[in-house]
């Protein structure tokens, strides 16, 4: 189905649901509503606007009239359907075009480079009875603090470059189509014995794109003594593989037709129905 007539569809729904329409009155989009198939589709939100203000459309748009269920004539401007010049889709394009200008302007960073400020300082997450510290290409501990001493403690695991390098081979997290589901993956391995499986504790430390601060968000145990440490980090966002793709948004514009020519015809109607007047001569 074409995007033209999808809007149409749209547009009459909206029309159909609207209750007077005052000239004075635009529909904020709450109201009127938000149209799209999904969250990857363009956004579609309907404004009436009042006649006294025009709208005036640009050349990339499109003009259809439509009828409310009271009669009621608009002229609705529409955005003109783009025809596909390649087999890309609008994601990959985007991903394209933001990594060409990243690169034009500076050389891309790769995702270790941007995470080196975590090198900084080491972050800490308590979870009720245990606190787990993670620091960065260094080491990651579970211990419990009592009157600020530590009282029990185990290491998860310290860096290993070679298994990171490996694990990050063989699986590309990367890749998923969802921007929000990305992250990139450190090993740390050698950890505190595991006391049920006899082998040494493993972590694999997992950094995501997140605006805020940098923290230590969730430690999942993937299996017995082997886990999973979740790092969200600001720096990582700038890597065009981990930005979050902003929704597209259109606004249809919909002003009333004034009837002209409904006016005139009342007009007419009143000077036909007059009764004629005799004029007699003095």
């Amino acid at each position: 189905m074409r995007i033209t007539q999808i809007l149409l569809c749209l547009l009459i729904i909206a029309l159909s649901s609207t209750s007077h329409v005052w000239s004075n009155q635009i529909f904020p989009a709450h109201l009127v509503g938000t149209f799209s198939r999904n969250n990857r589709e363009p956004k579609y939100k309907i404004e009436f606007l009042p006649q006294d203000s025009p709208f005036h459309p640009g050349e990339n748009l499109e003009s259809v009239v439509m009828v409310d269920k009271y009669g009621r004539r608009y002229l609705c401007f529409l955005p003109k359907e783009e025809k596909a010049t390649s087999k890309w889709t609008t994601t990959q394009q985007n991903i394209s075009t933001v990594m060409m200008e990243t690169q034009k302007q500076v050389k891309l960073k790769t995702p270790d480079e941007l995470l080196q400020p975590l090198s900084e300082n080491c972050l800490l997450r308590q979870e009720s009875w245990w606190s787990y510290e993670f620091c960065h290409q260094k080491s990651v501990r579970q211990l419990h603090v009592e009157d600020d001493k530590i009282v029990q403690e185990f290491f998860l695991g310290t860096y290993d470059s070679e298994a990171t390098a490996t694990f990050n081979q063989n699986v590309s997290d990367s890749s998923s189509t969802d921007a929000s589901q990305r992250y990139h993956s450190h090993v740390y391995t050698n950890g505190t014995s595991c006391d049920l499986t006899g082998s040494p504790r493993e972590v694999e430390v997992r950094f995501v794109c997140a605006e805020t601060r940098a923290m230590v968000t969730s430690i999942t145990e993937l299996s017995t003594c082997k886990y999973a440490l979740t790092v969200q980090c600001p720096t990582l966002c700038k890597h065009p593989l981990f930005q979050l793709e902003k929704p597209v948004s259109h606004t249809i514009h919909c002003t009333p037709i004034q009837v002209v020519e409904d006016m005139t015809r009342t007009e007419e109607e009143q000077v036909l129905g007059e009764s004629p007047k005799m004029i007699a001569d003095s």
